[in-house]
């Protein structure tokens, strides 16, 4: 089918005048009434795009197979790293195809496994997930999260773990916020926010987060209030107890600026203040451990790729800081603490290296990985001699591995089985050159012995946002798409965490073109090297990464042939009214600075719509209960779009229900997604099946 037998009658959108002043530019808003997901209007308009968007989708004849090669490969055990409290081990396993992955406890890993906590069971569809847990150091108690339909909105329970039965503890209006347990295992630390509005809780901004003590047996009025600041309504408080149970650790977050503060208490002393050991949001810190008043913190305090510091809290002065490990080329990711020694993560041109250091700083050996990949994992206690990673990579399936910290051998934990063979393809790392010149990494992935003709179907993805590094990582969609004879290409864009916070910082606020220019040149290094062309080539991207799909369309419509803007941030002038958005403006500016207006209304995926261009065939992925990126970015989007739009390709917005922003996602509902992305490439692109 050729894209002049395509025509669509798109729903009507009604228009409004609803026009704003920005520092003297006046901007309409004719769609504003989609900010109300609640409405009526709103969800007869909801119905009226799927029925559009699905019945273009259900006349792909491939839709179905693809569905059902995907829930094949999917149909494997799957494991988390296995971690340890007590005397026992938890990990969570899904057996192939349930909706959510179980967690299950056992006393020794050879032992039977018993069933913890079984998501699957808390709601028919599996939109009930698990959103966070906490355990008691003598793995007797277990503090857990539930969010429902993929909100943020977190409620808590506590169960015993030897019994399976929940206690009577429930706690409710929690977001972003894990638990931290004392170590007498009566209570725990966690932040929440006020009771919102039942009616639009799911839109509303979150301001005012506080600090809780939760004591076992109590109801969630007597929690303790531990901390809070009437005056800054914008913190956030993440909280953290240290192994010797002596000290709460606060860290302070200000929207998703990597800079933050770090206070503790004394948690000897009942009568002890919040002491604020770093009081200015000058640079990151990451709390490892302490040795009694000895506390040691990953840092970029001048050092943009980090380094690991340790401050006594008896002689707090910046000039009694201890440097142990010193910067160095790699960008050091994490740390942790473990068999009296340092493991450092660190990322060498967005691949994984893992090192371990002594207490003073020497370096003692680095960790052999199993090749070029992805590595996480190294958790555990101070004087742990075992503890477990795992690894993976575009083609390999997720390996997990037990370390022994004595002797450096890793050996297999769990291996899956997939009726796939990794051998068939090849993954390689390219650099090219962005627009003024600065060498940007990409991941190229595909079969084995593809002829490089400038025609093949190339699927382009990048995020280039919030200091997240982009490493290689393990997708059944993926290999999926690899088999229909694509070609899969990573680009490691700015505004990441690829080469630490220098390289983030070239992507956000004024210089956030910077990101859509690398992006932009990914494709042309893509089409100039014979792997694809203009007519076989799809950008791809998930929140900030929508945003970067959206932007990089609207200014260059011509260069590719589909987007695929997931669950994107596409209406900068209005992005920080709802929920969290707030918390971006460290990342994007605020509309409110006159400045930083200019650049965010130049880039605006919503604003830069022009009429009559012919805009690449576009599937628009949103979900009407994420209240991460509020779905109003996309209806918005995707009305104006469908109205700007001057071609034959199709221009759709496809709004699943009872989801959110992606975490927590039934199995059932990510294979489905996977599908109709890769039918609406396959007829998009003309991609012929063999």
């Amino acid at each position: 089918m050729t894209d002049s037998t395509w025509s669509f009658n798109y729903p009507k959108t009604t228009k409004i005048d609803v026009v704003d002043d920005y520092h003297g530019t006046k901007v309409a808003d004719p769609y504003r009434w989609l900010e109300d997901p609640d409405s009526d209007e709103t969800k007869a308009w909801v119905e009226a795009q799927n029925q559009v968007t699905f019945g273009f989708l259900k006349e792909i004849p491939v839709r179905e197979k693809l569905k059902e090669r995907l829930t094949k490969l999917w149909d494997y055990e799957k494991y988390s790293i296995p971690f340890k409290k007590g005397d026992r081990y938890f990990y969570f396993k899904n057996d192939g195809l349930q909706n959510q992955s179980v967690l299950y406890t056992l006393t020794s890993l050879d032992g039977e496994p018993k069933e913890l906590l079984d998501p699957n069971k808390l709601s028919t569809d599996g939109t009930v997930a698990l959103s966070g847990i906490a355990i008691t150091e003598d793995g007797n108690l277990m503090a857990y999260g539930l969010s429902s339909s993929g909100s943020d909105w977190q409620e808590w329970q506590v169960r015993n773990v030897e019994t399976g039965e929940d206690l009577p503890d429930n706690l409710k209006w929690i977001k972003f916020s894990g638990a931290a347990w004392t170590n007498d295992n009566q209570g725990f630390f966690y932040s929440r926010y006020d009771e919102p509005n039942e009616a639009t809780k799911l839109e509303d901004v979150n301001y005012y987060q506080k600090l809780f003590y939760h004591r076992l047996g109590t109801p969630q009025s007597e929690d303790l209030l531990i901390y809070h600041r009437p005056d800054q309504k914008e913190w956030g408080f993440d909280s953290i107890v240290t192994e010797d149970g002596k000290y709460l650790i606060i860290n302070v977050w200000l929207g998703t600026d990597p800079k933050n503060l770090i206070f503790y208490k004394d948690l000897t002393d009942r009568n002890s203040q919040v002491i604020e050991l770093i009081s200015e949001f000058e640079a990151s810190y990451g709390f490892i451990e302490n040795d009694g008043e000895n506390f040691w913190f990953r840092t970029d305090l001048d050092a943009s790729k980090g380094k690991v510091i340790g401050i006594n809290i008896n002689n707090p002065a910046k000039e009694n800081w201890q440097e142990i490990i010193p910067e160095v080329e790699e960008v050091l990711e994490g740390v942790t603490l473990l068999n009296n020694h340092f493991v450092a993560e660190y990322l060498k041109d967005a691949r994984i290296q893992v090192k371990i250091f002594a207490l003073n700083g020497e370096f003692v050996r680095e960790v052999q990985l199993p090749g070029i990949g992805s590595a996480g994992g190294f958790g555990g206690k101070r004087y742990d001699t075992e503890t477990f990673y795992n690894f993976t990579s575009f083609t390999f399936p997720t390996i997990i591995y037990r370390y022994d910290m004595v002797t450096g051998e890793s050996t297999v934990f769990r291996k899956p089985n997939i009726d796939f063979n990794p051998e068939d393809y090849e993954t390689k790392q390219v650099f090219y050159t962005s627009k003024d010149g600065t060498r940007i990494p990409m991941f190229i992935t595909h079969k084995k012995g593809l002829e490089l003709k400038g025609n093949l179907p190339t699927y382009l993805y990048g995020y280039g946002g919030f200091s997240v590094p982009l490493t290689p990582s393990f997708s059944v969609g993926l290999l999926v798409w690899l088999e229909l004879g694509g070609v899969y290409a990573m680009a490691n864009l700015r505004g990441g965490g690829e080469y630490g916070e220098e390289w983030h910082l070239a992507g956000t606020k004024l210089q956030k073109q910077n990101v859509f220019d690398d992006f932009i040149a990914a494709a042309e290094w893509l089409i100039e090297n014979k792997y694809t062309s203009s007519a076989k080539l799809a950008i791809a991207g998930g929140s900030n990464g929508g945003l970067l799909v959206g932007a990089c369309m609207t200014q260059r419509p011509d260069l590719f042939a589909a987007a695929l803007p997931a669950v994107g941030v596409m209406d900068m002038l209005r992005f920080y009214k709802f929920t969290i958005g707030w918390a971006w403006c460290s990342e994007y500016g605020s509309p409110e600075n006159p400045d930083e207006f200019e650049v965010l209304y130049g880039y605006s995926p919503l604003h830069n719509l022009k009429a009559g261009t012919a805009y690449p065939a576009t599937l628009i992925t949103t979900a009407d209960h994420d209240d991460r990126v509020v779905p109003a970015h996309s209806f918005k989007f995707a009305a104006a779009l469908q109205e700007a739009h001057n071609g034959d390709r199709p221009v759709l917005i496809r709004i699943e229900t009872k989801a959110g922003h992606g975490a927590g996602k039934p199995t059932a509902k990510i294979i489905e997604e996977i599908a109709d992305r890769w039918a609406f490439l396959v007829r998009t692109l003309e991609i012929e099946l063999t």
